[in-house]
């Protein structure tokens, strides 16, 4: 069983968390395989099709062999039934777009760390009476970095990572840094569907290695 610190810590190295779902398990296996040549050790492919199952019990046997320091969680888990196929399948860690405490005991039963989805103060302070150690802020397009910069304060020490329409840009990255999170949450943006569709690979490295160097340059300097 994987230490969950040593996941979030390979989450918090690489600045960034790559979050995607396609019904191809084969374009699956090539987008993860690129993401990985691109520098990631930590994915979150997400529960978003009724193909989600099979393929990320297919990437996990596949991947175990060929990149065996890759962790490799589930996103968009909201049921108590969902976290466990999928814990049984082998995820690494469990991403929610919602707080459900049942989500969050089965991952602390398997030992797994959970990321449970916030967008307001109520809800963050939920999570943290479940032992969340990362909450998501989403979605983070319409909650913006000055919602994390007007909240931090009443929850000192808590880790953050905004998802959903944060841009591979510097600046748009540095406002959310410098707001108070600890990494950025990468879907469309990232791995849109018209590269999926297209198979475009390079580009998916391409943007993937612009927005590890954006990430990791931006958070070294807080150190």
């Amino acid at each position: 069983m994987n230490d969950k610190k040593v996941i979030l810590q390979s989450i918090l190295t690489q600045g960034i968390l790559p979050l995607f779902y396609w019904e191809s398990p084969s374009v699956c296996l090539e987008v993860i395989r690129t993401l990985y040549r691109a520098g990631v050790r930590a994915v979150e492919y997400t529960n978003r099709g009724t193909a989600a199952l099979d393929n990320f019990t297919m990437l996990k046997k596949t991947l175990a062999a060929e990149a065996p320091d890759l962790y490799l969680g589930i996103g968009t888990i909201k049921s108590k039934a969902e976290a466990e196929a999928f814990v049984k399948a082998g995820a690494d860690f469990i991403v929610a777009p919602i707080v459900n405490p049942e989500v969050g005991e089965v991952a602390a039963k398997a030992g797994l760390l959970w990321i449970p989805g916030c967008m307001t103060p109520s809800e963050i302070y939920k999570a943290q009476e479940h032992q969340a150690l990362v909450i998501k802020i989403f979605p983070a397009n319409i909650l913006g970095p000055e919602f994390v910069s007007s909240i931090k304060e009443l929850f000192q020490g808590q880790l953050f990572i905004p998802t959903g329409g944060v841009e591979i840009e510097e600046g748009n990255i540095r406002a959310w840094v410098r707001a108070g999170v600890c990494a950025v949450g990468l879907g469309s943006k990232l791995i849109s569907k018209d590269l999926l569709v297209k198979e475009d690979y390079d580009t998916i490295y391409q943007r993937t290695t612009k927005a590890l160097t954006i990430a990791r340059g931006i958070l070294n300097e807080k150190k």
